[in-house]
C-alpha cells in the first residue's frame, strides 16, 4: 500500500475513522497534502477499496466491531513500527427521530458506534503513544455537544457523552505528553443526513406516531428533498484547517469550534438562562 515498516521515522503517522466522504475524507487529503502518513480508514470494504485507488493507506475500521479495532492496532504495531502520532475519531453517525419514538435497539446502537467504539479504539491507540511519551488524540463532537434540538436525541446523547468522556481523558492524560482535543463542528457539507436514513427506516415508527403530523410536515421532507445547504453551512475544509492545528499546534486546544452557529450557541449557552435557551432552539 504505498509504505513500510522501513518508512523514515520523521514522517507524523495520523489514524482518520470514517474516511469514506464528508469529513473524514476531507482531512485525509489535506493533512496527506500537509505532508501526514494518513491511515484513512472506513466501514466498508468497497470505500476502503475506491481509497486505496486514491492512493491511500486504507484498511477497515468499524466502531461496531471490536475486531477491525484490534486490527488497526496491529496494523501501526507492524507496518508504522508501533508509531501513531495521531488519532482522529470522526466516524459517527445520526438516527433521526423524536426521543419519545426511539426503542432501546436505537440508543444501543447509535452508541456501540458514536461512543463505545471510539472510547474502545482511543484505549488501543493509547499504549502506543504513552510508549512515545506524545500523541494527540482528537475526537469529532458537535455543536449538537453543546445545545439539544429536536428529532436529533439519538445522537445528541452520543455527543453529550462523547464531550464527558473526552474533557475527563485530557484531565487524566495532563501527566503524559498525549494532548486531547474536540472539533465542534456546526453544519458541514457531508452526507450525514442521506446516511441517517436506513437508521431513521429501520427503527422509527413514524406512522404510528403521536408526533404523525408533525413528522409528515418537517421531519420527513428535511430527510427526502434535498434543499441544498445549510444555513451558515461550510465545506469539509473548515474541519481539516481546525485538525492541522491540533496535530501540529505545540499546545493544542481543548475546544475548537467550526462554524458560526456553534460559536453562537457556546456563548447563549454561557450566557442566558435554560428556560430561554429552550426558546430559542425550539424554533430552530
Amino acid at each position: 500500500m504505498g509504505h513500510s515498516a522501513t518508512q523514515e521515522t520523521n514522517e507524523k503517522i495520523i489514524l482518520i475513522t470514517g474516511c469514506s466522504s464528508g469529513i473524514g475524507y476531507q482531512c485525509a487529503v489535506d493533512l496527506r497534502a500537509a505532508g501526514w502518513r494518513v491511515l484513512a480508514t472506513a466501514r466498508k470494504e468497497s470505500d476502503v477499496m475506491r481509497l486505496r485507488d486514491e492512493g491511500f493507506e486504507s484498511f477497515v475500521v468499524d466502531y461496531a466491531q471490536t475486531a477491525t479495532l484490534e486490527a488497526a492496532r496491529d496494523y501501526i504495531q507492524t507496518q508504522c513500527n508501533g508509531q501513531l502520532d495521531a488519532l482522529f475519531n470522526n466516524g459517527a453517525y445520526a438516527c433521526p427521530g423524536a426521543v419519545e419514538d426511539l426503542p432501546r435497539g436505537a440508543l444501543r446502537e447509535i452508541f456501540e458506534t458514536n461512543l463505545f467504539g471510539v472510547h474502545e479504539l482511543t484505549i488501543l491507540m493509547l499504549p502506543l503513544m504513552r510508549a512515545a511519551g506524545a500523541g494527540r488524540i482528537i475526537n469529532c463532537s458537535s455543536v449538537l455537544g453543546l445545545v439539544p434540538m429536536r428529532w436529533r436525541g439519538a445522537y445528541i446523547s452520543t455527543k453529550f457523552a462523547l464531550e464527558g468522556l473526552t474533557q475527563t481523558l485530557r484531565i487524566e492524560m495532563r501527566d503524559t505528553g498525549i494532548q486531547v482535543s474536540l472539533i465542534q463542528p456546526g453544519p458541514v457539507t457531508s452526507y450525514i443526513r442521506k446516511n441517517s436514513i436506513p437508521h431513521f427506516e429501520k427503527w422509527i415508527k413514524w406512522e404510528t406516531s403521536a408526533r404523525k403530523e408533525q413528522y409528515e410536515n418537517s421531519l420527513i421532507a428535511r430527510l427526502y428533498e434535498d434543499r441544498g445547504p445549510d444555513q451558515f453551512e461550510l465545506p469539509a475544509t473548515a474541519v481539516s484547517a481546525k485538525l492541522l492545528h491540533a496535530v501540529t499546534a505545540r499546545r493544542a486546544r481543548p475546544n475548537y469550534y467550526v462554524t458560526f452557529p456553534t460559536y453562537l450557541m457556546s456563548a447563549l449557552k454561557r450566557l442566558l438562562p435554560a428556560r430561554l435557551m429552550d426558546m430559542i432552539i425550539a424554533r430552530v
